[in-house]
């Protein structure tokens, strides 16, 4: 047995553990952490970025000696599955992939134009929303097909895609939201989400208002491909209304496999159903290795420093994390991703050492981090994959879409005060 194909058992494992055990049997748990980092130590030596892994474990392993030498209070179990239950929603919505590929592999011409411009966006995004990364690499590698990426698609498919970050429950940062802010007010936050990535989109009309557009090639998502992102969030809402007290990221990541595998016997056979999901998880579940590996770590290093935060008594640096609070590391968080720090790493240190601050502005915060900063950074998930599979300029893309993470961010600290208002902050 090849290690690529164990690590995609030990993942699927560590997935379905991970949804019996919240139902079942609460003591099995701690088997789907181990089986996650036992997947990523056969997956290590393949991992993208692995220098600032080898650091980040480096710094986890020495703060844990020191404060076991200090005799300050560790939760290892916290330390392996801190961010399982956001690994179980990335490894679940990822099977939707097999039902919801659009039928558009004979197209002759590509649609031209600002309402193809603006079709494309909002297909780019609604696909999106539900399966994350793969809408984004779907009409991305359609497009470059036909030629190479134009500044106007590079600029569609990137924010198009981040700004589901603002509001998505089935994207990782609201599962990262929740994990370290879990008593947010998940209706204000989607409402908020929201109103931010519609401003996102018309800022970006308006930064290409003097663009001709006649040269532009979309991309004709046909848009009964939604259904099924429409069919998930209503059994998601249903469930959660009659079972409020279940968490909504197990929900979609259980939902999201029963619906493939029911709905994928009726397109392709029984026969093919079965041979397509053997393949998705000992094929495709090992090349998540790069989310799984920085979830893992950064979930991880969040932990020993939080442990040693508390073990100094040291405190938030704002006394109130009130709206202006928020600001600054709303700000913070986006600068430090400039240099390569995921929003994810920076959750994880923040989340693990503000219990006690009010969860709805903190996932706010958390939120709108992660969606400006994937949309600009170089170092993001996104704009790697731009760069490695579309030959494109990683400093281009950031000075293209500077000025706009800007714009929002103001725009963000707007939200934010109005939403510290609304809280009494």
């Amino acid at each position: 047995m090849n290690l690529s194909l164990l690590s995609g058992i030990l993942i699927f494992a560590s997935f379905l553990i991970t949804i019996f055990s919240y139902f079942f049997l609460n003591e099995l748990f701690i088997f789907s952490g181990i089986f996650a980092w036992l997947a990523l130590i056969l997956l290590f030596r393949k991992v993208s970025n692995i220098k600032l892994l080898i650091l980040l474990l480096g710094l986890s392993f020495a703060i844990f000696l020191f404060c076991m030498i200090k005799n300050f209070q560790i939760d290892f179990a916290r330390a392996i599955l801190v961010n399982q239950y956001l690994l179980t929603l990335l490894i679940g919505v990822g099977f939707l992939r097999l039902i919801a590929t659009p039928k558009n592999e004979n197209i002759k011409e590509l649609p031209t134009g600002k309402n193809s411009f603006i079709k494309t966006y909002w297909g780019v995004h609604l696909f999106g929303s539900v399966i994350n990364l793969s809408s984004l690499i779907l009409v991305a590698d359609k497009l470059y097909k036909r030629a190479s990426l134009s500044k106007l698609q590079i600029i569609l498919l990137t924010r198009a895609f981040s700004t589901d970050a603002y509001w998505s429950p089935f994207f990782v940062a609201f599962a990262a939201a929740i994990t370290y802010a879990p008593n947010l007010m998940t209706s204000k936050i989607l409402v908020i989400g929201i109103v931010l990535a519609v401003t996102a989109f018309f800022i970006t009309l308006r930064e290409l208002k003097d663009c001709d557009f006649s040269e532009f090639r979309g991309y004709p998502m046909q848009f009964d491909t939604l259904l099924l992102p429409f069919l998930l969030a209503i059994l998601v809402l249903v469930t959660n209304h009659y079972y409020p007290n279940l968490k909504v990221i197990l929900l979609i990541s259980m939902f999201s496999i029963l619906l493939t595998s029911l709905i994928l016997p009726f397109k392709v056979g029984i026969k093919n159903a079965i041979k397509n999901l053997n393949s998705h998880v000992t094929t495709e579940l090992p090349k998540m290795k790069n989310e799984i590996a920085l979830f893992l770590v950064a979930g991880m290093f969040g932990v020993s420093v939080s442990s040693l935060l508390m073990g100094y008594n040291i405190d938030f640096p704002f006394k109130n994390f009130d709206a202006f609070a928020a600001s600054i590391m709303l700000l913070v968080f986006i600068l430090v991703s400039f240099i390569g720090i995921h929003p994810i790493i920076s959750i994880a240190i923040v989340g693990n050492w503000t219990m006690d601050l009010n969860h709805t502005l903190l996932a706010a915060t958390f939120l709108m981090s992660w969606s400006t900063s994937v949309s600009t950074s170089p170092f993001s998930g996104v704009n790697l994959t731009m760069q490695a599979r579309y030959d494109l300029n990683a400093k281009e893309i950031f000075k293209t879409n500077l000025p706009y993470a800007f714009k929002m961010y103001i725009f963000c600290v707007i939200i934010l005060f109005l939403l510290a208002k609304y809280l009494g902050i």
